[in-house]
């Protein structure tokens, strides 16, 4: 299986990001995700035609779409940082890691974010307490909650493009 991956990386279909895996307390789940280079070739494979949002299938669209967007900013600006995502063996996660746990994005596809949705940078928080912690959602506005910054996806989009949220 691990030879069919490479193919597609190899002829720039996808691409995977590794897991970010210095941990403190818990035990990682250190197997790489794999990205198609566009959203819209999960999408045909898994049917995942219309999109609706609410569904499980537009919050893994729309997650995709997020780490898409962040791998090619950190590529556009030629940044030495990688993108990683945090997995434990009991099952907490955050989607995207920048550099050394400097940024912990969470991508959810609600439009009112609450404290459920933040466990994975929660504990992540608890472990790298240096990492600014990010929840990108379709909330209507930007805010905080429980200390941690909640973006609507276009804000997080326009900031990242504009270099407000990682640094070169």
């Amino acid at each position: 299986m691990k030879e069919y991956f490479s193919i597609l990386e190899e002829t720039l279909i996808g691409y995977t990001i590794p897991a970010y895996t210095k941990t403190v307390k818990r035990r990682v789940i250190q197997a790489p995700k794999f990205y198609y280079f566009d959203v819209g070739i999960p999408n045909y494979l898994l049917n995942r035609t219309p999109l609706r949002p609410g569904t499980a299938d537009y919050g893994h669209a729309l997650e995709h779409l997020l780490v898409q967007e962040t791998m090619a900013w950190l590529g556009y600006n030629h940044s030495d940082k990688q993108l990683s995502y945090w997995h434990t063996a009991d099952n907490k996660e955050v989607d995207m890691v920048v550099g050394d746990a400097e940024l912990a994005v969470e991508v959810k596809s609600t439009t009112h974010a609450n404290a459920s949705d933040m466990k994975g940078l929660k504990f992540f928080g608890e472990e790298h307490p240096e990492a600014h912690l990010m929840l990108v959602s379709m909330d209507p506005m930007p805010r905080m909650l429980n200390g941690i910054e909640v973006w609507p996806a276009t804000d997080f989009l326009k900031r990242l493009w504009s270099g407000q949220i990682i640094s070169p």
